[in-house]
């Protein structure tokens, strides 16, 4: 029984170990490898990022714009490679810890129970029916002892490395999270890039123009929100009374139908979402197409009345929108100061507040004439401006 006890408790450790060794030598020869495909994508993202960089730097142009594309789609699926990298490099150091945890924590359990065993054996006379001598009982008792012993210092050390565990559970939850908002990105990238050549034709000529008539747009707008328009008084208007019409189809000053709506206090603007009342039907179609996930937010969280008919037709946002950071426009502006919205029910353009109303326009560098309406509201500082309408 000795023997047996002896070349059992041998086995199981020896077993133990050269799992452990193996498990050891696969991760460093695995992560060896992973890491050298990392370091190698981050020297090519690193590449690409100076290339769009010096893309940006360079002369306005058509080619230069789809070369810009061309850079951010690449650099977007080595940002992907990587992430993909990154979860597949985690996952396999979390599998193995797994598998070590059990292995030893089966291991343990069967020696446990073997040492509670002789434990109960050593209550008396069952003691010696397991063994020659007293000696041989004891030295066997006390030798199952000392494994169990190491067993336990291992099993804490394996413990703590569940905490670790954990921890790398969450940082893997956290890359595939990243990994959802580049592939996004990408797919955002491929269908701006898709929508230029689409709007030009592939022809030179047809983006400058594109590019001047939004400078231009963007001049006229920025300077009537800073009182420069030429603007008339009409009168006093009630909540929700006509003011004007959206123009129909593209203007001198617009590449297609819809309305600008700011909100403005001392010539800042202000988010429109912050007064005009939620819960209205819409149709976001701010993103890389209607209905995309990748859309500006449509979060109205105020009281005010609509200045267009509902179902809106929302097609850019406040700030930093969708456009900005993925399409031309943001060699033009970096932060939009309205919301452009249209209605397929109505063209009327209604005051969304009670006040004194103002007809206006202003001509910017390419000569046409922006036509706004303004409304300065009777229960505040704060005015409202409509622009690209009839009136």
């Amino acid at each position: 029984m000795k023997c047996y006890l002896k070349k059992l408790g041998l086995l199981l450790l020896i077993a133990v170990l050269i799992s452990a060794a193996v498990l050891l030598r696969t991760k460093s020869v695995s992560a060896e490898t992973e890491e050298e495909k990392l370091q190698r994508l981050s020297q090519e993202i690193q590449q690409y990022e100076n290339e769009i960089k010096r893309l940006s730097a360079e002369a306005d142009t058509l080619s230069n714009q789809v070369a810009q594309y061309d850079a951010q789609i690449k650099l977007t699926l080595l940002k992907i490679s990587q992430t993909e990298e990154k979860i597949n490099l985690l996952g396999g150091r979390i599998d193995q810890l797994e598998i070590s945890v059990s292995a030893l924590g089966d291991a343990f359990s069967e020696r446990a129970s073997k040492t509670y065993k002789m434990s109960r054996f050593s209550e008396g006379y069952m003691l010696f029916l397991q063994f020659d001598t007293i000696s041989d009982a004891f030295s066997s008792f006390h030798y199952l002892k000392r494994i169990q012993q190491s067993d336990v210092d291992l099993l804490e050390r394996l413990n703590k490395a569940k905490v670790t565990y954990e921890e790398q559970k969450s940082d893997q939850e956290t890359l595939q999270n990243e990994l959802i908002v580049q592939q996004k990105s990408l797919n955002s990238q491929k269908t701006a890039k898709a929508k230029l050549l689409e709007q030009t034709k592939n022809d030179e000529k047809k983006y400058q123009q594109l590019l001047a008539s939004a400078r231009s747009e963007y001049e006229a707008i920025v300077a009537i929100i800073s009182g420069k328009g030429t603007e008339t008084r009409v009168g006093h208007v009630n909540e929700g009374d006509r003011i004007a019409s959206v123009i129909q189809g593209p203007s001198c000053n617009s590449s297609g139908e819809h309305l600008h709506f700011i909100v403005s206090t001392n010539g800042a603007a202000q988010n429109p979402f912050n007064y005009l009342r939620g819960g209205i039907g819409y149709e976001n179609c701010s993103g890389s197409a209607c209905g995309s996930s990748d859309g500006d937010p449509f979060n109205p969280s105020g009281s005010w009345s609509w200045p267009l008919n509902e179902p809106i037709k929302y097609s850019q946002g406040f700030g930093s929108t969708w456009a900005v950071r993925n399409t031309w426009v943001g060699r033009v502006y970096s932060f939009h100061n309205g919301i452009d919205i249209d209605s397929n029910s109505s063209p009327s353009v209604k005051a969304v507040k009670a006040g004194e109303l103002y007809r206006g326009s202003f001509s910017g560098s390419n000569g046409c004439a922006l036509r706004y309406v303004k409304v300065n509201h009777d229960d505040s500082d704060l005015e409202t401006y409509y622009l690209h309408i009839n009136y």
